[in-house]
């Protein structure tokens, strides 16, 4: 969804964030304690990957390690406040014993999303409301995720039948109920506890046992042959690469981002006098630098799990590692998108997955709204986060309508497909900007102002579209590319083990050359 890690947010910490928020242009102490943390927690996976080896370390001892630093880093940037992570983490692993795997995946879903609500309507109505900070709600929402997505998957292996699953479930389903230091580790670990991004509990649990880099090749009768020796691969240029986008993102963040606020968009003289091509042209640039805080963000969290040697998901057909197993944004797609679709299929890509694991493929009724009220309920109780989501469903489904009518016209020829492609971009550009104003603006009364004086122009549009058009009905599962946030998991349902299979073809093809109808499999 269009989710961050609220890293900007205030949090009476022990280091003292200021009771007033920093002049315009300036950090606040809060936000340098975040960045501090996150190039500790790099220095530390580099630390973590070089001295605490899987092949010289038992996975008890990187347990401990992992989530002591963790917690440490928690306590440095939200004092006290972190102990509401272990509270939201230890009820949840006690209400997955005592509930069992026939019903946990329900009582932990309300008690996890509850206890994260209960948090943030603190946070807005006894702190400061809008005023950005240190929120420590943020990392929590990221640990609900992982409750949630884990009380799923042991349901699933613990209890559901094979044949009842999907091959996404089937393949993430856990068989075993976790220790109470593997569920802690899981939540809060050093690499995801400020910035995520989510994970799932097998991929982890394979990082820390150091079975990543483990493959097999099934042979032409099908059965396993001995592992492929191969050195294990590095992330250094992986890291390197997403710490330049970082340092780059930062650069672009603190020299642009602050001449061109959104909030200029709904500027009574700027409403007044301000031409609509100008209108049109500035609500896309100041969207447009907003992005690049979060780019920062989340490239730096992925850049700090492959730094500990978490994130490999095998080979390309070039025979290169790809470190790209829990990253949460493909930045170049996102500035090209030529529908909805294409746009949040690469924009908070592991909320996405969630969303779709733990509700649109278990919804049995519109699981399309279902899912953005989900999301809009995980982000937070500001008004604006609603109408953004609200907006989301009415755009998402009147461009799907729009895509399956119009576009077929324009796939004839080459040119044609380009003019549809431009058009498409620019009309997908200022679509996306103009659904997530309010989840910038946050309250009701600017977002209804900007919405004014724009005539709800694009709502008035998509309801249009929906009268007007026919919609072809989709069957769910089988056509998950027409669903705006679930799309990029379609891989899972549609090839089974595919995240494994896929990675690895070209390992096999590196280790053996007798035959190229041989299949990797990933070792579990």
């Amino acid at each position: 969804m269009l989710s961050i890690p609220r890293w900007t947010l205030r949090s009476p910490g022990p280091f003292g964030c200021p009771s007033q928020p920093p002049p315009p242009g300036a950090a606040s102490p809060c936000q340098v304690n975040f960045v501090a943390c996150q190039l500790f927690a790099l220095l530390a996976a580099v630390w973590f990957r070089t001295y605490l080896r899987s092949s010289k370390t038992s996975s008890f001892v990187r347990h401990v390690v992992a989530t002591l630093l963790g917690l440490y880093l928690a306590l440095f940037c939200f004092g006290w406040y972190a102990l509401h992570f272990l509270v939201q983490t230890g009820i949840s692993y006690g209400i997955m014993v005592i509930m069992g795997a026939e019903n946990m995946h329900r009582y932990c879903f309300v008690f996890a999303l509850g206890y994260l609500i209960v948090c943030q309507i603190t946070r807005v109505y006894i702190f400061d409301y809008g005023q950005y900070s240190a929120d420590f709600s943020g990392p929590m929402m990221i640990i609900t995720q992982k409750i949630t997505s884990l009380a799923y998957e042991i349901h699933d292996g613990m209890f559901r039948k094979d044949e009842e699953l999907t091959p996404s479930q089937r393949d993430l389903a856990v068989r075993r109920m976790p220790s109470l230091l593997e569920y802690l580790s899981y939540n809060c670990n050093f690499m995801g506890i400020l910035a995520g991004p989510l994970c799932s509990y097998k991929d982890y649990i394979t990082f820390i046992e150091g079975r990543s880099y483990h493959v097999t090749q099934a042979g032409a009768d099908g059965k396993e042959e001995p592992h492929c020796e191969r050195p294990e691969p590095s992330p250094n240029a992986a890291v390197s690469q997403k710490l330049l986008v970082c340092g780059l993102s930062l650069l672009v963040h603190l020299t642009v981002s602050n001449m061109l606020p959104v909030e200029h968009n709904i500027d009574a003289r700027f409403r007044a006098t301000a031409s609509w091509p100008t209108k049109v042209i500035y609500l896309y640039v100041s969207l447009l630098a907003a992005r690049p805080k979060y780019y920062f963000a989340w490239t730096l969290a992925d850049a700090i799990n492959n730094a500990a040697g978490f994130g490999f998901r095998g080979y390309d057909r070039n025979g290169e590692a790809r470190w790209d197993l829990v990253s949460n944004l493909r930045i170049q797609q996102i500035e090209m998108s030529t529908s909805f679709k294409m746009f949040l299929d690469n924009w908070n890509i592991q909320t996405a997955l969630w969303l779709k694991r733990v509700c649109y493929e278990r919804a049995t009724l519109s699981p399309t709204i279902q899912t953005f009220v989900l999301s809009a309920i995980w982000h937070g109780v500001y008004p604006g986060y609603y109408l953004t989501f609200l907006t989301g469903v009415l755009m998402t489904l009147a461009a799907r309508t729009m895509r399956s009518n119009v576009r077929h016209y324009f796939i004839a020829s080459p040119q044609l497909k380009w003019v549809y492609d431009v058009i498409t971009w620019m009309v997908t550009q200022i679509a996306v900007s103009y659904t997530v104003v309010p989840f910038v603006l946050l309250s009701i009364k600017p977002s209804f102002t900007f919405y004014s004086s724009w005539y709800y122009c694009l709502h008035i549009i998509g309801i249009l579209v929906l009268l007007l058009l026919p919609m072809k009905k989709t069957q769910r599962g089988k056509n998950t590319h027409e669903n705006m946030q679930l799309s990029r998991s379609k891989k899972f349902d549609d090839t089974g083990n595919s995240l494994e299979q896929n990675s690895f073809s070209t390992t096999n093809n590196v280790c053996s050359q007798e035959t190229a109808s041989r299949h990797s499999l990933l070792k579990q």
